[in-house]
């Protein structure tokens, strides 16, 4: 392997910043890359469960589109997937070093992608109007706080270019 060759595999921030960091910074970094490991396999394992399950209904001619029931059940499992893989790609934004370990706006979208499913899979007519009120209002409430956040940054974003600007002239 030649040495001028540019590191890009999948650790390579990791391995490029490992013999500068802390011991809790290391400590995070292995953490970060066993639970996207075991994310990957909770990823893995929900498609097969997704897949088997659809394929269950075709050989059995019992798919149909319309059904409720069929169609909460199946976009409730995709759903419950694209929460998972959103776990892991914020997980790995860590591993690469380009984000700290905690970030809010992620936070945030995971929480309005679950409650977006549950949504999705509710059953209208077993839950009352109160809890349907309350998640209705839980997710305005994430959704206005992710606002905040984002302007929260672009504002800071803003000045830290205007600095430069500064320095730079």
């Amino acid at each position: 392997m030649e040495k001028s060759r540019k590191d890009t595999g999948m650790f390579a921030e990791t391995r490029k910043h490992w013999p500068v960091m802390t011991f809790y910074e290391r400590f995070e970094q292995v953490i970060a890359i066993i639970l996207s490991f075991v994310i990957a396999i909770v990823v893995a394992v929900a498609l097969w469960e997704l897949v088997a399950h659809i394929g269950e209904l075709l050989l059995s001619g019992t798919l149909d589109p319309l059904n409720h029931e069929g169609f909460q059940k199946v976009f409730g499992m995709i759903m419950t997937l694209l929460i998972a893989m959103e776990f892991k790609h914020s997980i790995i934004r860590v591993v690469d070093r380009r984000e700290s370990i905690i970030q809010v706006k992620t936070v945030l979208l995971i929480a309005m992608l679950a409650l977006s499913r549950k949504f999705i899979i509710i059953d209208t007519a077993t839950i009352g109007a109160d809890k349907l009120a309350a998640l209705a209002a839980v997710i305005l409430a994430l959704g206005a706080v992710y606002w905040l956040v984002r302007e929260s940054d672009q504002r800071h974003m803003l000045a830290r270019q205007r600095e430069r600007e500064r320095e730079q002239a």
